[in-house]
């Protein structure tokens, strides 16, 4: 990946997540919930409520609100009804931008999201505008010095679909969406631990900007990340200095 570091956007980007830690539990206590509504609250049933609650812990959540959020899908706790949608549009420079939102009000959330993208130089797309821009599939990233190799062989014994180098010594391995915690888990029982890794929308190529370009498209990403409503935000845009 010529122009940026793939290892430098994700620890800028982690950075910017703990900075937000108590939306991050909010946003986590949501997907909690909804996890346990859909699947039940058994997460050794349940993959969707595993990974909520592993990236809960992964956050220093407070075990009571983890248990709590459960109850609330489950029906033990009084809770507010969630439904799952979620927005396309265009940045700066046309760079692709999905959104993706757990809402009790979907009028309030699309005016939102509207808005947030107006008033950053951004557009709202219509449905599937930019999705074929992206693969959804897992991802674990490695830090560089990591051997190549010997991460590469345990991925693809694991189940892996994929391993990718990038120029600044990183390692990714990408998975199947169904397959993420089981991948994830027999590389950490290999001695492989990722510094990151989620289910993702990954960009098939990306947008590269710097300068004004890229502080605009940074805001504009705040922007959204900032709304209440707002789950995750994906974007094709690769973000130099």
């Amino acid at each position: 990946m010529a122009g940026h570091s793939k290892w430098a956007n994700i620890q800028h980007r982690k950075g910017r997540q703990d900075e937000r830690r108590g939306a991050a539990f909010s946003r986590i206590a949501k997907e909690i919930t909804v996890a346990a509504k859909m699947g039940g609250g058994d997460a050794g049933f349940n993959p969707r409520l595993r990974m909520a609650i592993d990236k809960a812990k992964t956050q220093n959540m407070p075990k009571d609100k983890i248990e709590n959020a459960i109850k609330k899908g489950t029906g033990e706790l009084e809770g507010v009804e969630y439904v799952e949608v979620r927005y396309e549009g265009y940045g700066v420079n046309g760079a692709a931008v999905m959104v993706d939102c757990l809402t009790d009000n979907k009028t309030r959330t699309v005016a939102d999201v509207r808005h947030a993208f107006a008033k950053h130089g951004g557009n709202v797309g219509t449905d599937g505008c930019v999705a074929f821009q992206f693969q959804h599939c897992g991802q674990l990233i490695f830090a560089p010095g990591t051997d190549e190799a010997a991460l590469m062989e345990a991925a693809i014994e694991a189940g892996a679909e994929d391993v990718v180098s990038h120029a600044d010594g990183s390692l990714e391995a990408l998975t199947a969406p169904g397959d993420f915690i089981t991948v994830k888990e027999a590389l950490e029982a290999a001695g492989f631990r990722a510094e990151f890794g989620e289910i993702t929308m990954r960009p098939e190529s990306e947008t590269e900007l710097a300068g004004e370009d890229a502080a605009r498209m940074q805001k504009l990403l705040d922007a959204l990340e900032s709304l209440d409503d707002v789950q995750a935000v994906y974007t094709t845009a690769a973000l130099g200095e």
